[in-house]
């Protein structure tokens, strides 16, 4: 569920144009009329980066800003929103901001590293990484008109780039800095909302939305979700009405476009997040594999969508996950050679056979209660408070940790899906004020 949004009714989506959040007595800047470019089939999908561009950088003349964003983060062509931005016409672009990973992709996963000189652009790169806060402080933000975000999300809750705008609305809010969202699609789509919410006490960086696992919604229109409804943002409600938001929403995509029919190159976001594959594949076996015995990928190949579980052979494995006739997804055997010892490593390739049908996460939730058929000692009994928490900022559902803790192999996963389907029922209806398209 969305905190605050208890009631809510759905509205109408609005046209994709950009959208400003700003206090009712602001005086907003006339917009510049924007050239409309020629529909070209082989780019049906202009970013939000590609927008902006096209309308003259309206939003952001003669305005001082930095640039939170990543490898992925590109325009249609492939050239980084970074080298855009820095020959815009009318836009002084003086810092950058840097996510997990960094802004270049140079730090594995959950590295934290301080703020440095961009050795490409001399650059000033502040980290809102580091071990210390996630937020721009007031000294990062010095001398800043706007932060402009411009990060690629691949649709799942723990995926931290969403965390990382949302953290960096709040630090910018506090300190009177407007944010510009550049917006992005959701590659699985924005009709797919799947798994269990998130549970309060549960929030986290791996959950800075109270959202259902695949939430189904673009980062722009999780910003305006962040702007407009109260308990999003860990801000005071003040501080929320005064910040100024403008998303710069996409042309051509539709909720209905998976990344395969927009048209554009996939640029890895993560190291094990190389490809569309990955992205899919995400969901359906990361959370399956936090604990119990299940590894995703087969050695260094398929991340994501590779599965085995040591000590329990093939056949067994397959013929159990076969068993389960989940709708929409099905499995094939593979084998790599493994790059150490050329022996061949093998498993279980997970193959979507229908998307519209998958249910993601419920593959990872089976693969949970498999995991405790495998092991008489149960993996979730007796584990420790930290153990617990590390489980559940990521599922999220208290129910089904208890569940598991106190049946193992014998939870009742088949109910939990069917909760989890009707709660995220709801939030989908409610969500449907912050969609920018149809």
């Amino acid at each position: 569920m969305i905190a605050g949004l208890a009631g809510c009714s759905a509205t109408t989506p609005p046209s994709p144009t950009p959208v400003a959040s700003a206090p009712a007595h602001a005086v907003l800047k006339a917009p510049i009329p924007a050239p409309q470019p020629a529909y070209d089939p082989a780019h049906p999908v202009l970013l939000g980066i590609d927008v902006l561009e096209a309308e003259g950088f309206a939003p952001l003349r003669g305005l001082t800003v930095g640039l939170l964003t990543h490898p992925a983060g590109v325009d249609m062509h492939g050239a980084s929103t970074i080298d855009v931005l820095r020959r815009a016409p009318g836009v002084r672009l003086v810092s950058l901001f840097g996510a997990e990973h960094g802004v270049h992709g140079e730090f594995g996963r959950g590295v934290n590293y301080t703020d440095h000189v961009d050795p490409k652009t001399g650059l000033m790169v502040h980290s809102l990484y580091n071990g210390v806060t996630s937020r721009p402080t007031r000294a990062q933000l010095k001398g800043l008109d706007a932060v402009v975000i411009d990060l690629q999300d691949i649709g799942s809750r723990s995926y931290t780039f969403i965390s990382a705008m949302k953290t960096c609305m709040e630090g910018c809010f506090e300190n009177g800095v407007e944010v510009v969202v550049l917006d992005r699609p959701n590659p699985l789509g924005g009709l797919k909302v799947d798994g269990p919410p998130l549970d309060p006490q549960w929030m986290s960086y791996v959950g800075e939305f109270r959202i259902p696992y695949v939430h189904g919604l673009t980062i722009g229109e999780l910003a305006k979700m962040a702007k407009e409804a109260p308990d999003v943002l860990k801000v005071p409600d003040a501080v929320r009405e005064r910040g100024r938001l403008v998303v710069v929403p996409m042309r051509g995509w539709r909720r209905s476009m998976r990344w395969p029919d927009t048209g554009l190159t996939w640029v890895p976001t993560s190291p094990f997040i190389q490809d569309f594959s990955a992205v899919e594949g995400y969901p359906m076996t990361g959370l399956g594999s936090l604990r119990g015995g299940f590894t995703n990928g087969i050695g260094t190949a398929y991340p994501f969508r590779g599965i085995y579980f040591h000590g329990v052979k093939q056949d067994a494995l397959e013929r159990d996950l076969r068993a389960l006739n989940l709708p929409g997804i099905g499995f094939r055997r593979v084998s790599v050679p493994d790059p150490k010892t050329g022996k061949p490593d093998t498993g279980l390739y997970v193959e979507i056979t229908d998307w519209d049908l998958c249910r993601p996460t419920e593959l990872s939730a089976q693969m949970i209660r498999l995991a405790c058929r495998y092991d008489a000692r149960n993996p979730f009994s007796g584990m420790t408070q930290a153990e617990v928490r590390s489980f559940l900022i990521y599922w999220g559902s208290t129910a089904f940790y208890s569940d598991l803790a106190a049946h193992g192999g014998r939870a009742d996963v088949d109910a939990h899906v069917r909760d989890w389907a009707a709660r995220d029922a709801i939030y989908r209806q409610q969500s449907r004020r912050f969609w920018l398209y149809n």
